[in-house]
């Protein structure tokens, strides 16, 4: 079964070029394309979508405010945030609204492909892709992201789960947390589910955020 992809930029020839990338793949497929972020979040009722590669600039409403209303629904659907890591200040806040990941516009065609189905699949890009450095990056501002909040499960996570949740913000998976803290993956994932769990996280991204909230993980 392919991947339904919407595609929300404001710029036709980005939209075309990522339309001919995608359709030109077996297991993946374009359903729908939008100009501004409200005709994202109404194509997104519409055709329930797996993921929307969604540009943070645009008209009428922006990928953040789109993103926001996407992942507050109740459809499958899941957000890629399509940026300028050099010169896009609201990536912390994208991902606070519920984006799953991001892709730079000059990534390699593989690449994003590949992130598309990273994201389709129910998990996050973190690290080694881009995703880590702008976290770190964005952790590191006081504008625009809006003051750190303290998790209210805070207390109720294990010394042992603190020490997941502060490798999974440095950007480790399951398998070098498994190897780092001498468990084994199984283990490893468990733990990571129950945080899941217990900080209520959407996925690892949130949980990454977290990390850094909760003073796990010292920004760059």
């Amino acid at each position: 079964m392919s991947v339904r992809v919407v595609l929300a930029d404001d710029q036709p020839l980005i939209r075309s070029g990522l339309r001919v990338l995608i359709d030109d793949t077996e297991d993946l497929r374009v359903v729908g394309e939008a100009a501004t972020g409200a005709e994202a979040v109404r194509l997104v009722r519409e055709q329930e979508p797996d993921v929307v590669v969604m540009d943070i600039r645009m008209p009428v409403m922006d990928g953040i405010e789109a993103t926001r209303h996407i992942t507050a629904g109740t459809g499958p659907a899941r957000v890629l945030m399509l940026t300028t890591f050099d010169d896009d200040e609201y990536v912390y806040s994208a991902l606070r609204a519920g984006a799953s990941g991001f892709l730079v516009k000059d990534m390699a065609l593989d690449d994003i492909l590949g992130a598309i189905r990273v994201v389709a699949a129910g998990d996050a890009l973190i690290a080694p892709s881009v995703t880590r450095r702008l976290i770190e990056h964005f952790a590191a501002a006081p504008t625009p992201a809006p003051p750190p909040v303290r998790p209210r499960a805070d207390d109720t996570i294990t010394e042992r789960e603190r020490e997941v949740l502060t490798l999974v913000g440095r950007g480790r998976s399951n398998a070098e947390i498994a190897e780092e803290l001498h468990i084994s993956p199984a283990t490893a994932k468990a733990h990571v589910a129950r945080l899941f769990t217990k900080l209520d996280a959407r996925d690892r991204v949130h949980l990454v955020i977290l990390a850094y909230e909760m003073g796990l993980v010292a920004p760059s």
